[in-house]
């Protein structure tokens, strides 16, 4: 090996005779796995660098089934879709989509309690005070009204109907809606318009991977049936085996299950037996929960579990036995660990999708932590040599976002009145991180809910979840004191009855999707 030369701003490595820049935009991509980690981010970078930029080649294998079951989302997709170009008429027909308003928790505080956690906002803030403010104060003083009365979004959930955003300054203007969708069909989907673009999609498997020896970064790798793929920047959307980050690279998985002890899911589709619901219903059992995902063809239905309080038969027993409808497959066991990866990008190879981690899916976030891991790269998109200040900054960012996620959700799970098993009695009895352990007393003492620059989920996620899993502050913040009482109410019932009025001119979320967008029956 020869000592680097440098000149023109450029460095060389000596390697078998070949000088080899290690600098420079890149001029070749691999993205090992498809799905819809794979094709979302194939999708993205041919988008955005367009035909000048670096060839991307996609490595997948038919053998190689995807977990699948991830088909509801949150409304930052629409922002991916829109940078990808998609019209979301066809999007939606060409993925059997309907649309997703908010979650539905049911027995999760207590059997037989429900509470309605909406996208959008909550009520107006009165200037420079909080809604939220007032709506504690007004409580406190014992005149409020329910939270879902200034939700436009929880309203219409309640009503079973839909109408996407309308206005500059209505309170349609503030609805927020994201998709449920068969995520089989939507990487299908993307697939197609990738491969338009130019994405080369290579049929295989990996069988080896060849590190530069003098810096450990990938240089190639070979496919089962010997073909040698190469290129300058890798990226690992190979599903829970991580091959390229883990496998490879080998990077350390950090482990949550003692925060989120769920470890298992059993899945599968049934009939629809009515209009599907615009919003995802989740309903707390013995040893996990329970998804309901309507889309336009089917329903999609699951039980994720903990392994160390229920079987897999006794999982399965669950499900079948709590499934409206006809089953249409049988369903399958799906085992997982929630947690993440050390580590997301090292030297010249990245992950995403399930390579990267596992969040509890319990509030929609996989889909949305790859196009999260998408925006990022884009942002701090390397030249050959992946600088190291770079690669520091994303993989500090996004070990952000995943311990917020991962927050926000242990808080569903351990503030419960929930004893009746040994699964909620261990929840209820955890430590919690401190950064969730912070927020909850800030609730507590003042009803205050706040979002950090970064946050994923809003002021309106975190109240609707804290007031919902049974959280009462002793106090309210004392800005709402910049109000008059009266004025607050006035206030406040002026914006109950906008929004009542609002929903009541919407239609039905069945009529609105056979107006919009209805898909054919499948194979049709």
């Amino acid at each position: 090996m020869t000592t680097p030369k440098s000149g023109c701003g450029t460095a060389f490595f000596a390697l078998n005779g070949i000088e080899m820049a290690t600098t420079g935009p890149l001029r070749t991509i691999v993205i090992v796995g498809g799905g819809t980690a794979g094709w979302m981010v194939a999708n993205a970078l041919s988008k955005v660098l367009g035909k000048s930029g670096p060839a991307i080649t996609l490595i997948e294998s038919e053998e190689i089934g995807t977990v699948g079951v991830g088909e509801a989302t949150i409304p930052p997709i629409l922002a991916f879709n829109a940078l990808l170009g998609i019209n979301e008429v066809e999007f939606m027909r060409e993925t059997q989509a309907t649309f997703k308003l908010g979650i539905e928790f049911a027995d999760w505080l207590r059997i037989g309690h429900r509470y309605f956690h909406p996208f959008g906002i909550y009520g107006v803030d009165a200037g420079a005070v909080p809604f939220e403010a007032l709506w504690q104060r007004s409580r406190h003083l014992g005149a409020s009204r329910p939270l879902n009365d200034f939700s436009v979004c929880a309203r219409a959930a309640a009503a079973g109907c839909f109408m996407r955003p309308a206005g500059a300054g209505g309170p349609l203007a503030h609805l927020a809606y994201a998709y449920h969708f068969d995520a089989t069909l939507y990487a299908r989907y993307l697939r197609k318009r990738a491969e338009a673009a130019g994405v080369i999609r290579i049929e295989g498997r990996i069988a080896h991977t060849s590190q530069r020896p003098d810096d450990g970064f990938i240089e190639a790798v070979r496919t089962q049936d010997g073909r040698r793929i190469e290129a300058d920047f890798f990226i690992d959307c190979s599903g829970f085996n991580a091959l390229l980050l883990g496998g490879v690279m080998g990077v350390k998985f950090e482990d949550w299950n003692h925060w989120l002890p769920n470890d298992r899911a059993v899945a599968a589709p049934s009939t629809n037996l009515a209009p599907p619901t615009p919003f995802t219903t989740s309903t707390a059992r013995t040893a996990g929960w329970q998804w309901r995902i309507p889309l336009q063809h089917r329903t999609g239905n699951g039980y994720v579990y903990s392994s160390h309080h229920a079987s897999d038969q006794q999982a399965l027993d669950l499900l079948t036995a709590n499934v409206t409808g006809d089953l249409l497959a049988e369903p399958r066991v799906i085992k997982f660990r929630t947690g993440r990866q050390r580590e997301f990008w090292i030297k010249n190879c990245l992950a995403l999708g399930l390579a990267s981690g596992f969040m509890e899916p319990l509030e929609s976030t996989s889909i949305h932590l790859v196009q999260a891991g998408i925006a990022r790269l884009l942002e701090m998109f390397p030249n050959r040599s992946c600088e190291p200040a770079d690669v520091r900054r994303y993989n500090r960012l996004m070990t952000n976002e995943y311990e917020s996620i991962r927050d926000f959700i242990i808080l569903h799970f351990h503030a419960t009145e929930r004893r009746d098993t040994d699964y909620w009695r261990s929840l209820a009895d955890m430590s919690i991180p401190d950064t969730l352990a912070e927020r909850i007393d800030i609730y507590r003492h003042s009803g205050r809910v706040f979002r950090e620059s970064d946050d994923l989920f809003s002021k309106t996620s975190w109240l609707a979840v804290m007031d919902g899993q049974g959280l009462v502050p002793q106090a309210y913040d004392p800005l709402a004191e910049g109000v008059l009482p009266t004025q607050a109410q006035k206030h406040m019932e002026h914006i109950a009855s906008v929004q009542a009025a609002a929903v009541a001119a919407m239609p039905s979320h069945n009529d609105y999707i056979a107006k919009y967008c209805a898909a054919n029956p499948p194979g049709f």
